[in-house]
């Protein structure tokens, strides 16, 4: 997919497609419309080497963010995934509170996450053991995979993960390493990637998101880097995520507690003891508080794009009259 374009997969190769008017103008929402991933039902022309998109079935799992810029929308990244690669780099890109937000994706579409750090021929192995530590310490990831392209320690491991039949996604930012990741499980330079820059940080290649087909049978989709990784409507995501709090905020002595001053609040007394970070509880608050801000603003905007459609359905019908 690319741009409102699409390409779709069938047992013999890809063919170009496009949508049926249908499917588009009664979409209420750019959610409704085929992602990558997604299974649909199609019609073929042209001696088979172009297709229609009927109808999109529905998705067992999705990946989804708030849109880029001012507009409060939903954009979809991916379906019917059943892990996702949350891809950082050991240099310069690290930063536990993306992590969180990549696992808070993951949980609010119900896609089980699997972190991989890369390049790890850039830093001492100390340095690595502690990387490993903040992340464990710091989310609740359940499974951590450290390697590196350019030695290919870890890369082993890496593909024991791939099972046939199953769909994987590699998400992070721009030049981590994903694309010469997909390259090496392929075993050529299928994609185009680029030399590091000259301060050792990443430079953009994959500018589309696409699904590709390993030889052994499982398919890897990946996905341009993300600037914004903005949360909607992803507070039981949110939840999941961070459900050590949770679990937590179910000692505190009042039900609706906002664990900040309230006496018996078992939220900060964890803080307070050790048991929970600081920079952790304050992660989940900023996530919660955007997602549901976000939430708001959209569920609003909807309401006034369904009464002004009603509005010129009501203008039309009265033209005819």
């Amino acid at each position: 997919m690319n741009r409102g374009s699409y390409r779709i997969r069938n047992p013999t190769g890809e063919v170009p497609a496009e949508l049926i008017g249908r499917l588009y103008f009664q979409s209420e929402s750019s959610i409704d419309l085929p992602c990558v991933g997604d299974w649909v039902t199609v019609q073929y022309h042209n001696n088979d080497t172009e297709a229609i998109i009927h109808e999109v079935l529905p998705r067992r799992s999705f990946l989804r963010r708030r849109a880029a810029g001012e507009k409060v929308d939903v954009q979809m990244i991916a379906a019917n995934i059943d892990v996702a690669f949350i891809v950082q780099s050991c240099h310069f890109d690290f930063n536990v509170k993306r992590m969180d937000r990549y696992l808070v994706m993951a949980a609010d579409g119900g896609v089980d996450p699997i972190i991989v750090l890369t390049k790890t021929d850039l830093i001492a192995s100390e340095e690595l053991e502690r990387k490993i530590a903040a992340i464990t310490a710091s989310t609740t990831a359940s499974s951590v995979l450290a390697l590196s392209n350019v030695t290919g320690s870890g890369f082993d491991e890496f593909q024991q993960l791939l099972i046939s039949g199953k769909t994987y996604c590699l998400l992070g930012s721009s030049g981590v390493g994903k694309t010469t990741l997909l390259n090496r499980l392929i075993g050529q330079e299928a994609f185009d990637t680029k030399a590091v820059s000259g301060t050792g940080e990443g430079i953009h290649t994959t500018t589309r998101r696409q699904l590709i087909v390993l030889p052994q049978g499982s398919m890897v989709i990946d996905t341009p880097g993300m600037r914004e990784l903005g949360l909607l409507g992803a507070s039981e995501g949110v939840n999941q995520g961070f459900d050590d709090i949770i679990e937590l905020s179910l000692n505190c002595r009042y039900p609706d507690c906002s664990h900040t001053q309230e006496p018996g609040c078992a939220v900060r007394a964890a803080i307070a003891s050790g048991a929970l970070t600081e920079d952790r509880y304050s992660s989940y608050t900023k996530l919660k508080t955007e997602s549901e801000y976000h939430e708001l603003s959209y569920l609003d905007r909807r309401k006034k794009d369904k009464a002004f459609g009603r509005f010129v359905k009501s203008v039309k019908k009265r033209m005819k009259v």
